[in-house]
């Protein structure tokens, strides 16, 4: 559903929330991925309709299972000037890693941490190791011609953004826009981020996340660099 202005010719952003149904991504109860996920996600919806000027539809508005293709797809239908995907990560160490990072689609990640998560997300299609998808595990390169290099410049402009905009307003992990081969983000004409709210595994800040001011946090920025990436 597509919720904000009637007018068409306003911009329309889709917004994803990671994993659901059967798939609780990482963490445990009661603070799960999936559920952290469409918190996040509702938050920015609701900032967005505040503003006014911008439509705005999700990808799932309660806990349910959705394929990676899925996701884009839903993006590409509606006809999606943006598409921005949420998630929190997790780590063996712990309450030690915290903070957020935003990727976009390339062939190699920027660094093994993101070819780990990268592939961790990428298995959302999966279910006791059986591929749901048929695919391999595997993401193939996506070949960029000109209009294809012009909407991963778009990605990493608005990626950009959220990490200005961010900035004394939620721990950062990495200061720089990662990359990495994340099927959801593979729609090579729709601009598109991937934002990793977080380390669910670190207890203080999946309450942080969870909690109202860190919702807030996240919807208000997002939304100022939602805003910035269309004024321009």
């Amino acid at each position: 559903t597509i919720v904000g202005p009637q007018d068409a010719s306003r911009p329309l952003v889709v917004i994803d929330a990671g994993h659901g149904g059967h798939d609780p991504g990482a963490g445990v109860p009661p603070v799960q991925e999936k559920q952290l996920t469409l918190m996040l996600a509702k938050a920015l919806r609701d900032e967005l309709l505040k503003d006014g000027g911008i439509r705005v539809a999700l990808t799932r508005d309660d806990d349910r299972y959705l394929m990676l293709d899925e996701r884009s797809g839903i993006a590409r239908r509606l006809g999606a000037d943006l598409f921005l995907s949420i998630h929190a990560d997790s780590a063996e160490d712990g309450a030690l890693a915290s903070g957020a990072s935003v990727y976009t689609l390339s062939e190699r990640g920027t660094n093994e941490t993101a070819a780990r998560i990268a592939a961790r997300e990428n298995n959302a299609d999966t279910i006791n190791g059986v591929r749901l998808a048929g695919k391999s595990d595997s993401v193939s390169a996506i070949l960029v011609d000109l209009s294809q290099r012009e909407t991963q410049a778009r990605s990493e402009d608005f990626a950009r953004l959220i990490l200005r905009e961010g900035r004394g307003r939620f721990d950062l992990h990495d200061e720089a826009v990662q990359s990495a081969a994340f099927v959801v983000l593979k729609s090579p004409d729709l601009p598109s981020a991937l934002f990793e709210a977080g380390y669910i595994s670190n207890p203080a800040e999946a309450a942080r996340l969870a909690s109202e001011a860190g919702r807030k946090a996240f919807a208000e920025s997002a939304a100022r660099a939602i805003h910035a990436y269309f004024a321009r």
